[in-house]
């Protein structure tokens, strides 16, 4: 389960209509106590190569680095990763579950001609086999 206020879902919402037509991505800052409960998000440039941003995103090793180190300033942790499916349902393709880690929230808001729509999490399976559908839960 994660927690995450109306206010940090409206920004993502926002962050994927802004992308469209493309991808959007960004980092979720949060607290793991019992659960997680993210405090707030980081818009990160999407660079997947021109011609791919409609349907991939990429963050760089050099966008992590840094927001680690803004988590650890922050005394926060990263809990996970947001995107947007422009024109897609709002849940993992094959190539999100290739490029995922287990224990990270994946935050993904479907984007539809412009109007972001479903708003889901998934999880990563230890065994890397299957994404697992995450239950969200407003501000703890």
């Amino acid at each position: 389960m994660i927690y995450i206020s109306e206010e940090i879902k409206n920004l993502i919402k926002a962050e994927g209509e802004k992308a469209y037509p493309n991808e959007c991505c960004g980092v979720i800052y949060g607290n793991y106590d019992d659960c997680k409960k993210a405090v707030s998000i980081e818009p990160i440039i999407n660079a997947s190569e021109d011609g791919e941003q409609y349907h991939r995103f990429l963050i760089t090793p050099e966008n992590m680095l840094k927001a680690e180190l803004k988590a650890r300033e922050q005394k926060l942790d990263i809990i996970g990763f947001y995107h947007s499916h422009p024109d897609h349902p709002a849940a993992p393709s094959e190539y999100d579950k290739e490029h995922a880690l287990p224990f990270y929230s994946y935050v993904i808001v479907s984007v539809i001609k412009g109007r972001a729509e479903d708003f889901t999490s998934w999880e990563l399976s230890d065994d890397r086999e299957n994404f697992n559908s995450e239950e969200i839960e407003n501000e703890k």
